[in-house]
């Protein structure tokens, strides 16, 4: 069966409930992450943007969604793919773009680059280049939030290739055993790097991996932002109460190869034309329009006004410096908050 008909198997139409603020909120966002993924796919071209560089286009929705049914001290962790959710969770998009491009103004100073974003101030812990690390990572932190008894959790995002890492399994024995306030995210775009689902594991519904440890699990359309909210908000209520973690398996697509260097051509034509049928934001346009929440001449000034935001994010990195060379050792380590003897 091909990913494309499997997909259409697994979709599930809901009545949504959702109001005119929160659809204006999602078009907006979604349009925000996609302008500037494609605006940094040019300048990568361009190379002024180097090393590696993994867009997010055609996933927009699973941020969005995840944004709106989570709150503020939320604490955010990911892998590499990892530009949209800092974008949304409150970082200037003038921060993201100058990481890109190394330069001293970004969100990691310019020493992590398009692999390693952070911004502690918006609860966002990156943006890590090791496969499956950021998973135990992500149980830590929830592990933090119950040890300090707050009421917030980790929301914790991997793609589907990170799930054949054994520090997945390990992290979800930990996380339901001590009933961690955390969502395991697996962002499922069919394709671990070049490789589909299909030709990895005999499990293919990827959240039935959560059935070994008796963890609540759920595979979601990720192309359509409603369902990724409910999802969501079900799962952090779940955590919030103290009933531990939840598995959700967010079924998406990105439009463009792995990263910049990878051509796609595992992929047809007729595949990625397929899914482009589904496109997250233009479901979220055609749901406006039908409600007549806005009308086109709305919608093409919000686009205006994004496109104006990447536009200032691109001069701003620009004219931001490189780094000083003096601070290639600082802030490495954290400096220790207790007396340090060494011998």
């Amino acid at each position: 069966m091909s990913q494309v008909k499997e997909k259409k198997t697994r979709t599930t139409q809901k009545k949504s409930s959702f109001d005119k603020e929160t659809y204006m909120r999602w078009f907006e966002e979604m349009t925000l992450m996609r302008k500037f993924e494609e605006k940094a796919g040019q300048l990568y071209g361009q190379q002024k943007i180097r090393g590696f560089c993994h867009l997010y286009i055609g996933q927009e929705a699973c941020a969005a969604g995840a944004v709106s049914a989570l709150k503020k001290g939320d604490k955010w962790i990911t892998a590499y793919r990892d530009h949209a959710q800092p974008l949304i969770l409150g970082t200037s998009p003038g921060a993201v773009m100058a990481e890109l491009f190394g330069k001293a103004t970004g969100c990691s100073k310019g020493k992590g680059g398009s692999m390693h974003m952070f911004d502690k101030e918006n609860h966002f812990f990156g943006g890590h280049g090791i496969v499956g690390g950021q998973i135990p990572l992500g149980a830590g932190i929830a592990f933090a939030e119950q040890y300090n008894g707050t009421d917030n959790l980790c929301i914790c995002f991997m793609g589907d290739g990170a799930v054949r890492q054994g520090a997945f399994h390990e992290a979800l024995n930990l996380a339901m055993f001590w009933k961690l306030p955390v969502i395991f995210v697996i962002e499922n775009n069919g394709y671990a790097m070049g490789t589909s689902v299909q030709r990895t594991s005999n499990v293919t519904d990827l959240y039935k991996l959560g059935s070994a440890y008796e963890m609540p699990s759920e595979g979601v359309d990720a192309m359509r932002v409603e369902d990724v909210h409910e999802a969501v908000a079900k799962a952090a209520q779940r955590a919030r109460s103290g009933e531990g973690p939840t598995l959700l398996e967010f079924k998406t697509y990105r439009y463009k190869g792995h990263s910049m260097s990878d051509p796609a051509k595992y992929r047809t034509r007729e595949e990625v034309a397929e899914y482009k049928k589904q496109d997250p934001i233009e479901q979220v346009k055609d749901t406006i329009l039908k409600k007549k929440y806005a009308t086109e001449e709305d919608l093409e000034a919000i686009i205006d006004k994004v496109k104006e935001q990447v536009e200032e994010a691109v001069k701003f990195a620009e004219d931001s410096p490189f780094p000083d060379p003096k601070e290639i050792f600082t802030e490495v380590y954290a400096e220790p908050d207790y007396p340090f003897i060494m011998d």
